[in-house]
């Protein structure tokens, strides 16, 4: 008399299968979602050096100050005959000056902030790609101090707040929507 075995798995089998497939599975995971994660990175580093070369042109490319001309150099200021270049406790926008469009020297930048749909170019439109804000998530901050030394310290602190310097020190920072700060900076010299 022949009798039939049942064929298939048991339960115990059936159980240690799972097991073997969910450590399988939690590995997987740990290990290729962070690294899917991570691969946005260099997108958001090319982005970001974009916007901040940028904007150090843009700043570059104007007046060393207000008090000098903006036909080709030929009056500058000083820091000890007029006109007196703007004292380092008035960097930033002079009177009417609130957007980027009317800024027509280096300090005027100082303490600009800009974050997302308000990062537009030099020619306040937004930048966008297929109806998509290329800077969605992206803050950028903008400070100008005069350093002489040219050492990565502001001139003002030892000079008193009204320190006019003939160096102008342009700090970029550029936020990613990941929270990575990345900055730029050039120095501007009144010539």
């Amino acid at each position: 008399m022949l009798v039939n075995k049942a064929k298939g798995f048991t339960l115990i089998e059936l159980v240690i299968g799972m097991v073997v497939f969910s450590i399988a599975l939690v590995l997987f995971t740990s290990l290729i979602v962070p690294q899917a994660i991570r691969s946005v990175d260099p997108i958001f580093q090319v982005r970001a050096t974009e916007l901040g070369q940028s904007l150090i042109n843009e700043i570059v490319s104007k007046s060393f100050d207000e008090a000098s001309d903006r036909v080709g150099g030929s009056v500058l200021c000083s820091n000890t005959v007029a006109p007196l270049c703007t004292t380092s406790n008035n960097l930033g926008a002079e009177e009417g000056a609130v957007n980027r469009e009317n800024f027509d020297d280096v300090d005027d930048y100082n303490n600009l902030s800009e974050s997302d749909e308000n990062i537009k170019n030099t020619l306040n439109e937004s930048v966008t790609l297929g109806g998509v804000n290329l800077y969605q998530g992206f803050s950028a901050a903008v400070v100008v101090i005069y350093d002489d030394n040219m050492d990565g310290i502001d001139d003002a602190i030892s000079g008193g707040g009204g320190y006019i310097g003939r160096t102008k020190l342009v700090t970029v920072t550029i936020t990613t929507p990941n929270d990575e700060e990345i900055i730029f900076s050039t120095f501007r010299s009144n010539y």
